[in-house]
């Protein structure tokens, strides 16, 4: 895995070889969800439209949502609410405006209550239409617009007088005639300047009547995230944070796996691969302590990203590749001796085709098996036996504890004469509970024999 691209059978063996873990940490990333929903009130959403007549540009559209969300807009809101312990400061946080088509600023307002979120919506729309107003100026009423049309008639008049006086003046013939032309064409000038300017103020009061559309509709569901979205969220990030952690934690194992990597971590030939019958206990290692009982229920004792066993032929052809490991075992030694047998603890696949490789060796190698711890490896010394035989599972151990193995034998004064790694293989359902047959062999002593016994 460690080198291999991350691919969807990857992540589908993982979730089936986890699903227990997995459906663990699904349940607790909603319980926390959960918990986080109640430190949360629930929050109600709702707007209120406000029509900006006339034309107007994007970036004027903008500072009108800018100018609804002021601080000015919202302490006069809050202040028209009288909400207790309540301020402007509060409400900001609870109130925003952007710009939509149309000339409209959608106002929203979150409250903890349906009410209070129309309220709050409705205020701040109103008072948002007062502020714009008197920035632009609008206290005109009718009067004012009266007045405004009169002086436009009025301006009308004097520059039709203006031309009259220049057509009546001698064109050209005197100095006096010339300067009252010029005159007069500067005085149309600055009145048609005045006329203009007279128009963009009607244009720019026309902007400022701001228009509230109607009141800001009762919310009728909580503003996300709602309790709902917690739990969900919750419960997808644990199971996110956990696949995750899983493919970090492949990418960094850096265990020998193939025949060729574990004998070289252990400075030592390969004798052979051997077959072990797939069973419950050859998969999951020992443990009686509260923590193996629950790695065994979540299904955690195990690694998930070991390819998965292997379709297994018969008996003959698994007890072949037996002999042919006790043969390959015979030709490195010059005579026969007894050979102790090293088991790292825990690894159940090595025990067994330990046991079967003891009894296929029968009377032509003296073998006998020792169990030895990896966290401490300690390897009984060599007073019958003269060297080593190491068995174990693949993939089972990282490149330090195999080191550690074969340090414990060095120490010990055993020479490692060759290694064997058992896989775990499927067996036929019909042979998977067939004994193997009963040769004439040495018994095998497991456990005690790490410390110098034998059976």
């Amino acid at each position: 895995m460690s080198d291999d691209t991350i691919r969807l059978v990857t992540i589908g063996r993982m979730l089936r070889r986890r699903r227990r873990l997995f459906a663990v940490l699904a349940v607790v990333g909603a319980l926390v969800g959960y918990g986080a929903s109640l430190l949360f009130p629930p929050r109600y959403t709702t707007s209120a439209s406000v029509l900006l007549p006339g034309q107007w540009e994007q970036r004027e559209l903008l500072t009108q949502a800018e100018i609804a969300t002021s601080s000015e807009v919202v302490d006069r809101a809050a202040a028209a609410l009288h909400w207790s312990g309540v301020d402007g400061i509060d409400l900001r946080d609870q109130v925003g405006a952007k710009a939509t088509d149309g000339n409209i600023i959608k106002i929203s307002g979150t409250a903890d209550s349906p009410g209070r979120a129309q309220r709050l919506s409705d205020e701040v729309a109103q008072q948002f239409v007062s502020f714009a107003a008197r920035i632009a100026g609008d206290t005109t009423g009718s009067d004012a617009a009266t007045e405004s049309e009169a002086l436009r008639q009025q301006v009308v008049r004097t520059n039709r007088r203006i031309t009259d006086l220049a057509d009546s003046a001698d064109p050209g013939r005197t100095v006096e005639s010339v300067q009252a032309r010029t005159e007069l064409a500067k005085l149309r000038t600055t009145l048609a300047d005045a006329m203009n300017k007279l128009e963009q103020a009607g244009g720019a009061t026309g902007k400022a009547n701001l228009v509230v559309m109607g009141p800001a509709a009762r919310p009728t569901g909580e503003a996300p995230p709602t309790r709902v979205h917690l739990i969900v969220g919750g419960s997808l990030l644990f199971l996110l944070l956990a696949v995750v952690g899983h493919l970090v934690t492949a990418r960094m194992n850096r265990r020998p796996r193939t025949g060729q990597e574990i004998a070289g971590a252990l400075g030592s030939a390969l004798l052979g691969t051997v077959d072990v019958p797939g069973e419950r206990t050859a998969s999951r290692p020992e443990g009686r302590g509260r923590g193996a009982r629950i790695g065994g229920l979540l299904g955690i004792d195990t690694p998930w990203d070991t390819p998965p066993p292997q379709a297994s032929g018969d008996e003959e052809g698994r007890r072949i590749r037996y002999r042919r490991v006790c043969a390959r075992l015979r030709d490195r030694l010059p005579a026969p001796r007894r050979l102790l047998v090293v088991v790292p603890g825990g690894d159940e696949t090595a025990r067994r085709a330990a046991r079967q490789l003891v009894a296929e060796a029968g009377s032509d190698a003296l073998l006998r098996v020792a169990e030895v711890p990896v966290d401490r490896p300690m390897v009984p010394d060599g007073d019958a036996e003269s060297g080593a035989l190491v068995v174990l599972g693949a993939g089972s151990r990282t490149a330090g504890e195999l080191a550690g193995i074969a340090e414990a034998c060095a120490d010990a004064g055993h020479e490692i004469v060759g290694v064997v790694v058992a896989t775990t293989v499927l067996a036929p359902r019909a042979r998977a509970d067939a004994r193997p047959p009963r040769h004439t062999a040495p018994a095998v002593a497991v456990g005690d024999d790490a410390r110098g016994g034998s059976a």
